[in-house]
């Protein structure tokens, strides 16, 4: 299945365990989103960046559980990420953690992607739903 929409995202500054050194940045952040579309949810999670020197360079990971409607279905999962970025090049990788899904989306596998575009946040989320016995 492929479903799309929107979400808004609000991200506050905690406070981190290392600061960095040498000129690098390292902080963490709390993820507050809200989905709308095939996928009426909300998340709370946990953002690690760390941000270099050099202008747009920089990568971050995050976890977040995600907790709604997906196609109907209730329940809940936890989103992975990896993202980076320097050279001129972005790579963003979120996946479904494996088994983490609850309720009716107990054995949800998957990937999203998300876009910026005017200051709106798309997503788009690849996924299957294997029933499990």
């Amino acid at each position: 299945m492929k479903i799309s929409g929107t979400f808004k995202v609000d991200l506050a500054p905690l406070d981190a365990f290392e600061k960095g050194k040498n000129n690098i940045q390292i902080s963490r952040m709390s993820i507050n989103k809200t989905f709308s579309g095939s996928l009426a949810a909300c998340s709370k999670g946990e953002m690690l960046s760390a941000v270099s020197p050099v202008k747009g360079s920089a990568g971050y990971v995050a976890i977040e559980q995600v907790e709604g409607t997906l196609d109907g279905k209730e329940g809940s999962f936890v989103l992975q990420h990896f993202g980076s970025m320097g050279s001129g090049t972005q790579r963003l990788i979120l996946e479904v953690v494996p088994d983490s899904g609850t309720g009716q989306l107990e054995g949800l596998r998957g990937s999203m992607e998300i876009t910026i575009k005017e200051g709106q946040h798309f997503y788009t989320f690849n996924y299957t739903l294997e029933h499990l016995s």
